[in-house]
């Protein structure tokens, strides 16, 4: 190949590849253009979901602050609804407490212009008049409430409602002096009312709503009777109680709790109860059942005295015990034996001797008490008739033999 040919050669490639880079500078700026646009597009797209949350949120919170605002509207209107309830019910409940107040009114304000002209009557400057006016006015007031606090703590309001009134009533002679010089006596008196009227009601109403009512009063009276009756009849007890309240804390015990505790430990029993009571107790059931122990010969109706009696008696338990033990069952636990008709045994013939000695008796109560603890043991009552059929003797010496038994095991059971 010539020269010329390879420098046309050379330029036609060199050509080319201009051509070739030319191109590709134009692909990759129209590239770099697309990604511009696409970003600026996302950019777009991205600022748009943007604003719209913003627009979003914007809106859910107005929406909140709205709902709060209404929530807190709502809860004002009820609360104003509820103290508008709460007034209507208490003025209906307290008609004379809205009497009294403006009774009230109606009796300090004239009091203390009328007041305020009496001492100006006096020669006292104005504003010194009304200075002390409100001095004797208010200060009868200011001991009043005083007292009314001391009242709701429960404290003495003795001293308070002597101040009260011996303010009040230096005001009403100084009305009734300065009125009853320039004008007729009657005006005098309502004027020096007026400082005493107000006064006067409100003690009436405070001493008549918060004073001690006819039955509390009628309790404390009936409360002291017992307290007297309780130190009198258990004297020691009571003294007791007294030193065990002094020797715990202060509050620890209170009167009835600790008269409580030193019954117990006097007697050991609970309190209203004691070793003698229960032992009378004991006796006198003990006693009804020995009564009501009449074997065959037990009459309807003198059975049923005996369950009334029954059902009377305080100490049931004493009832359940110590009777059972006995072996005594009068209280309805059982009903009278059905025994059969007694038939004369053979020592009962008409030819046999009328009956036994104490002496053979007395060695007959061993045998006695083992059969009446047989009869206990069947389920039955210590009868006479019972104890004949055991021992194989005569009835009238069953009966005598019975109530040696019964004697036997009372004093055992006590």
């Amino acid at each position: 190949m010539s020269y010329r040919e390879e420098r046309r050669a050379d330029q036609a490639a060199a050509a080319e590849q201009a051509r070739e880079d030319k191109r590709l500078l134009l692909e990759a700026q129209l590239k770099a253009k697309e990604i511009d646009a696409e970003q600026k597009r996302r950019d777009a797209e991205l600022k748009a979901e943007q604003a719209r949350k913003d627009a979003e949120a914007k809106r859910r919170q107005e929406q909140a602050d709205q709902k709060a605002r209404d929530a807190k509207k709502a809860a004002q209107k009820a609360a104003k609804a509820a103290k508008r309830a709460k007034l209507r019910r208490w003025l209906k409940a307290n008609p004379a407490t809205l009497f009294v107040a403006f009774v009230m009114v109606a009796s300090i304000v004239p009091a203390v212009i009328s007041q305020v002209a009496a001492l100006m009557h006096g020669g006292v400057f104005v504003l010194l008049a009304a200075l002390l006016a409100s001095m004797l006015e208010g200060g009868a007031w200011a001991i009043t409430f005083m007292g009314k606090q001391a009242e709701d703590a429960g404290r003495p309001t003795g001293k308070y409602r002597i101040g009260t009134w011996s303010t009040a009533v230096a005001a009403a002679v100084i009305q009734f002096w300065h009125w009853s010089e320039i004008a007729p006596l009657w005006v005098a008196c309502v004027f020096a009312g007026s400082s005493l009227f107000a006064i006067y009601i409100w003690d009436l109403k405070t001493h008549g709503s918060h004073g001690k009512t006819r039955a509390q009063r009628r309790e404390e009276k009936a409360r002291r009777k017992h307290e007297a009756a309780r130190r009198k009849h258990h004297k020691e007890i009571a003294e007791q109680a007294d030193r065990l309240k002094s020797a715990l804390p202060f509050g620890a015990l209170d009167d009835e709790q600790a008269f409580a505790a030193a019954w117990r430990i006097a007697t050991g029993a609970e309190p209203g109860l004691s070793a003698e009571l229960y032992a009378t107790a004991t006796n006198a059931v003990l006693s009804l059942g020995a009564a009501f122990e009449l074997g065959d010969h037990v009459r309807p109706e003198l059975l049923e005295t005996g369950l009334k009696a029954a059902r009377l008696n305080p100490f049931k338990e004493l009832t359940e015990t110590a009777t059972t033990q006995a072996g005594i069952g009068l209280y309805g636990s059982q009903a009278p034996s059905k025994e059969t008709p007694h038939t004369p045994l053979p020592e009962q013939s008409a030819t046999t001797p009328a009956g036994r000695s104490d002496e053979e008796l007395e060695e007959l109560l061993p045998d006695a008490l083992a059969a009446a603890a047989d009869l206990v043991a069947e389920g039955k009552q210590i009868s006479a008739s019972g104890l004949a059929k055991k021992l194989q003797i005569r009835r009238e010496d069953a009966m005598r033999l019975r109530d040696r038994v019964i004697a036997e095991r009372k004093l055992h059971v006590a």
